[in-house]
């Protein structure tokens, strides 16, 4: 498990939120607190987000970018090329991050052992605050009337409460 952040996507009504929190640390210290971990691509219609170590995860964004535009946009074919190149490459493999990356019909967290997985409930969520958030989502998507974006906010909030490596800087995206 991955310590110092927390991410969660979710696609609910129609529309895909990702939020995460700004805090980096380093052991036990926080080093930064309004880091941006979620970043939109390809023309905006892509979500994605890292827990992890944030030159590892710069990398990472940097290879699944120039995958997904040189897949135009094809989301599952830029996983498996992305999740292959990382296993496979030696450099890659001693990256020490898990990305979780969303568009209007997919969504999956991928890993540097090359797992690629799809969540069943078009809910996931990465980092040392991910169940927490996680089951804060769940339980607002099924008794709750919030959008996603909302939902992603109000998951990350309680994550926060909870996690001594998750803070209330959250930044929040949608589609």
């Amino acid at each position: 498990m991955f310590k110092g952040t927390t991410i969660l996507a979710i696609k609910h009504k129609d529309e895909v939120a990702i939020s995460g929190d700004g805090q980096i640390t380093i052991g036990n210290t926080i080093m930064k607190n309004n880091t941006k971990k979620i970043r939109k691509l390809y023309n905006d219609k892509i979500l994605t987000g890292f827990a992890g170590a944030s030159a590892d995860a710069m990398t990472l964004f940097e290879k699944f970018e120039n995958k997904i535009d040189e897949l135009h946009g094809n989301l599952p074919k830029a996983v498996i090329s992305l999740a292959k190149e990382w296993r496979t490459d030696k450099i890659l493999r001693k990256l020490e991050a898990i990305l979780i990356v969303a568009d209007k019909k997919n969504m999956f967290i991928v890993s540097g052992t090359g797992d690629i997985i799809e969540p069943d409930d078009n809910i996931a969520a990465i980092g040392s605050g991910g169940p927490y958030a996680l089951a804060a989502a769940k339980a607002l998507v099924k008794f709750s009337n919030l959008s996603a974006y909302e939902i992603a906010l109000e998951s990350l909030k309680i994550a926060a409460s909870i996690c001594i490596y998750t803070n209330d800087k959250i930044t929040a995206e949608k589609l």
